[in-house]
């Protein structure tokens, strides 16, 4: 002691720390980014594929949807021929550039909001981390739908016009949005709104549901925790089955209300347009009017959609994961020795 130096004593103040390289995990603000990215992205990707696989069958039956010519699979192969013969196999896809304008942000969000209502109604109920009971599970596909219907619905209106006019009419999408409003106003871009909503609340609500319910009911007598591809398949198959069985009057209505300014038509309200319908073309024939086409097409774009969906948030999950390993190991080979994220200095005081 007689130094006049005391040993041993380490004072832990902040200013005497040195920062060290240390691991860490990214932040739960991080991670919920990269969550949301990573369902934008399958979402994105899920929408335009089973779109585009279907893109024939659907314009076939949009067409079918606003005439009063009567619906069989026979004239729906006939129009299809006809298209192909007169204006080229191309043809059959015309729409479609509108249709991924639409699809893709559309189903970017409503796959993106359907995880986030998800996880906010299981929050809500107390089933954070485990599978929705049914009300939840519904109410979050209806929510979902709902607010990507609202986000995108003026792009659905102008694929409606695209799909049912010959190619001398429009150009272009930003044709459609140029004639629309200068000819018809603004507000035409949302005629047929209201029965959009009505029938994605039941058509949204339901896919979801049914396709979260055989997926839970598979894992639960098979022990798997997830299904394969082909069964994915089938259980999407089964829930566009049921969703747009569910909704198929509305979405007639709501095609009527949209290509009335191009088809000589006028309808100023839902019911009247019903009724017109039904007066005109009988209420199976005209209010049903190509639903077995539907039955056909909407199984396979929605089955093909969900498979799609939970493949690409798989395989990202996946990449993601090989990044941090990656990143982990690079920093251990870098810092061998660096285990704390700051080392205390020792101050000697006299």
């Amino acid at each position: 002691m007689g130094n006049g130096v005391r040993e041993g004593q380490v004072d832990f103040k902040r200013q005497d720390v040195e920062p060290v390289a240390s691991t860490h995990l990214p932040s739960e603000g991080v991670q919920e980014q990269k969550k949301v990215l990573n369902s934008l992205m399958s979402g994105a990707l899920a929408g335009a594929v089973a779109k585009t696989a279907v893109a024939p069958l659907d314009r076939t039956k949009i067409m079918f949807q606003v005439s009063s010519k009567r619906f069989s699979a026979k004239e729906a192969y006939r129009l299809i021929y006809h298209t192909y013969l007169n204006e080229g196999f191309w043809s059959l896809w015309r729409g479609n550039s509108a249709t991924m304008v639409r699809v893709i942000p559309y189903a970017a969000i409503q796959f993106c909001a359907h995880e986030e209502y998800k996880q906010l109604l299981g929050s809500y109920y107390g089933f954070q981390g485990k599978a929705l009971t049914p009300f939840p599970r519904f109410i979050a596909g209806s929510l979902a739908g709902t607010t990507a219907a609202m986000l995108t619905y003026p792009l659905d209106m102008v694929r409606a016009r695209m799909a049912v006019t010959p190619k001398e009419m429009y150009s272009n999408i930003v044709h459609v949005f140029i004639r629309i409003s200068r000819e018809e106003g603004l507000k035409t871009l949302y005629r047929g709104f209201t029965p959009t909503i009505l029938g994605v609340i039941p058509y949204a609500g339901l896919s979801f549901f049914t396709y979260e319910t055989l997926k839970k009911l598979h894992a639960d007598h098979s022990g798997k925790s997830q299904p394969s591809p082909p069964e994915r398949l089938l259980f999407g198959a089964c829930a566009g089955l049921i969703g747009q069985s569910a909704s198929y009057p509305l979405d007639v209505v709501r095609r009527r209300m949209q290509t009335a300014g191009v088809m000589g038509h006028t309808y100023s309200s839902i019911l009247l347009t019903m009724q017109e319908i039904i007066r005109e073309e009988g209420l199976i024939r005209g209010l049903y009017k190509g639903l077995s086409m539907n039955w056909v097409k909407g199984p396979i774009a929605v089955g093909i959609s969900f498979t799609t969906f939970d493949l690409t948030q798989i395989l990202l999950r996946k990449l993601q994961h090989s990044t941090n390993v990656e990143r982990e190991e690079t920093r251990r080979q870098l810092h061998p020795t660096a285990k704390v994220r700051y080392r205390p200095t020792r101050r000697v005081s006299g």
